[in-house]
């Protein structure tokens, strides 16, 4: 089991960026695939990027591509996620995952963080 921690959430206008950030611990972490969900008040949880094992290809959803980065840092068992140009509907409870299926659905994912508040403002 993977024990995942994350951290960087919080207020931010629209407009502005935020870095998530999710530590990793217990086991080798370069053999999982790592990811961020996010679930808004009344809605599901949904996708939002994943990246592959040596961090050499990332997969995001349509709703954040080109404003969102996920990146790893194996050798400090942590991968991020750079949140730029935030939309009010980015508002979320953002949670980061860890699994060894290569895939966007939640149920993929082994291990999950505790969640971490962001709310963009407009």
């Amino acid at each position: 089991q993977v024990q995942l921690v994350e951290s960087g959430g919080g207020l931010v206008q629209a407009g502005g960026s935020l870095r998530l950030s999710c530590a990793a611990s217990g086991r080798p972490f370069d053999v999982y695939i790592a990811g961020w969900f996010r679930r808004a008040p009344g809605r599901e949880r949904e996708f939002v990027a994943r990246i592959s094992r040596n961090g050499d290809s990332a997969y995001y959803a349509d709703s954040v591509q080109g404003r969102f980065t996920i990146s790893r840092d194996n050798a400090k068992s942590t991968f991020y996620l750079q949140m730029n140009s935030l939309k009010p509907e980015d508002t979320a409870v953002y949670y980061c995952a860890s699994g060894v299926v290569d895939g966007s659905l939640a149920w993929q994912y082994i291990d999950w963080g505790q969640g971490t508040q962001v709310t963009v403002s407009s």
